[in-house]
Formats: C-alpha cells, sequence, structure tokens
C-alpha cells in the first residue's frame, strides 16, 4: 500500500515523501528544503529514486538541485517551467510510473503558469498531489495565471472521486477554514471542519490530508455554483449578475486581503 508521509519545512510548508509499506524506494513531492529530506532518508534508510515538481516557486524547488546532485535521480516537472532542474518535463494527460504506481498529470494553471497535479488511482483511496493549486478550505493566490485558468483547475478537481486525498503543501487551514465561514456563515460542515483542524494543530498534527468529498462541501472556490457563495460574492462586489468567473474572481479577490 502506497503511505505518504508529511516532511515540515520553513514555516508551513510539506513537503510529502511517498513509499511502498515495508519498501525502502521512496519519492518526494516539493521538496523546497533539500536538509529535510536528507534527514529522512538518513534515520529511516530510505533510497530516493525520484522527485516530484508541481510549480518553479523556490518553497517548492530549493532543495531539488542538491537532492538531484547527491543521489543522481531524475527531476519530473511542468514543461513550462522557469525553474531550470528539471531532467523530464511533463505535459497534460501524461502518466508516471513510480513506485508500482501510476500517477496521472493535470496541467492546473492558475497560482503559477506551470503548475501540474498528479493524481494516483492508488488503493484503497486515491490520491492528490496539488502543490499550490487546491488548499483545505482554499486555493492558491493567482501570482501568474488569470480566475478563468484557476477556475477550470478546480472543475478538474470536481471530477476526482470524492473518496481521494488531497495533499496540498502548506498548513494554511485554519486561516482559509475562517475565510470560508465568512463566505458560508450558515455551512455548519465549515465549523465542524474548523474545530476538527484546530484540535489537530493544537497537538501540532497536520490538518491534511483533505479529501475531495471534504472540498466540495466547505471549499468556497469549489462552491462557485452554490447560491449562499454567489450571494456573498454579490454583497462583496456589490454587482447584481455574476457569472461563475466573476464570482470565483470576487470571493479570491476577498479573500486576498482578508
Amino acid at each position: 500500500m502506497l503511505t505518504v508521509k508529511p516532511l515540515s519545512a520553513f514555516t508551513d510548508n510539506y513537503i510529502w515523501l511517498l513509499k511502498q509499506d515495508n519498501e525502502k524506494q521512496c519519492i518526494v513531492v516539493d521538496p523546497g528544503d533539500a536538509s529535510v529530506v536528507i534527514n529522512e532518508l538518513t534515520n529511516e534508510s530510505l533510497t530516493l529514486s525520484a522527485i516530484l515538481v508541481t510549480h518553479h516557486h523556490n518553497d517548492h524547488t530549493g532543495g531539488v538541485n542538491q537532492l538531484k546532485e547527491r543521489y543522481n535521480v531524475p527531476v519530473y516537472g511542468p514543461e513550462n517551467s522557469p525553474f531550470q532542474g528539471i531532467t523530464q518535463t511533463l505535459s497534460d494527460g501524461d502518466t508516471l510510473m513510480l513506485l508500482n504506481e501510476s500517477f496521472e498529470v493535470s496541467t492546473v494553471p492558475g497560482h503559477t503558469l506551470d503548475h501540474l497535479a498528479f493524481y494516483t488511482d492508488s488503493t484503497p483511496i486515491p490520491k492528490l498531489f496539488c502543490g499550490d493549486t487546491l488548499f483545505l478550505a482554499g486555493c492558491g493566490r493567482l501570482f501568474e495565471g488569470t480566475p478563468a485558468q484557476m477556475l477550470a483547475s478546480m472543475d478538474k478537481f470536481r471530477e476526482l472521486p470524492p473518496k481521494t486525498e488531497v495533499y496540498c503543501t502548506h498548513e494554511y487551514s485554519l486561516a482559509n477554514l475562517t475565510f470560508a465561514n465568512a463566505v458560508e456563515p450558515n455551512n455548519s460542515k465549515i465549523g465542524q471542519v474548523l474545530n476538527q483542524c484546530k484540535k489537530l494543530r493544537e497537538q501540532n498534527a497536520p490538518t491534511l490530508p483533505s479529501s475531495i468529498e471534504q472540498e466540495l462541501a466547505i471549499n468556497p472556490f469549489l462552491r462557485t455554483r452554490k447560491p449562499s457563495v454567489i450571494n456573498s460574492a454579490k454583497a462583496y462586489k456589490e454587482v447584481s449578475k455574476m457569472d461563475e468567473v466573476e464570482v470565483f474572481a470576487a470571493i479570491r479577490e476577498w479573500k486576498n486581503s482578508y
């Protein structure tokens, strides 16, 4: 069975380490800090076999070159990335076989233009590694892409099996849930998840992974067709009529200054 372990980095990043039960081969996703990965590999006697990169930001790529040189492993990442450390470029619809698992590659621009997500229909639970595109109760800031691009990326996530585990790369959950509650104050599920996440953080435990099912119930950026979210967007922008892209843009703009 494929297992996923969070390696904490910086103040709120997670580097995900993937391996099969009782195996020593592993891969890491978005290693912004090489030392964190090296320590884990050394302490657990693991062998790094590949690196996955979702996008070019330094907190996701800062440790890549050191790891690549130390362990002589391939680095898989977006074909249109400005990051120069990628050795195997990927595009939408590509498939990777790693750790005896098939990973489907999707382009999900919005946060950056080069952003990828990796999905594996792993047994018994599918898994999504989505970088900074989808967060628990949130989405990434639009540093390079447009609201329409990010909404299209959200649509890809909506189509995944509800039980899919969502492995994003920042511990933003409490702030995101507080904002989601402001958007939908009558959504009781948001409060339930907020309470759960507070208890986890009090124990210094990760709030992740989330799931697609949970995100569809609490995440305003996946709920832009819901009347409650539409009404909040209209109240924020003070206009009478919006299409879905404008709803998404209004909610994202609101979150930026929340």
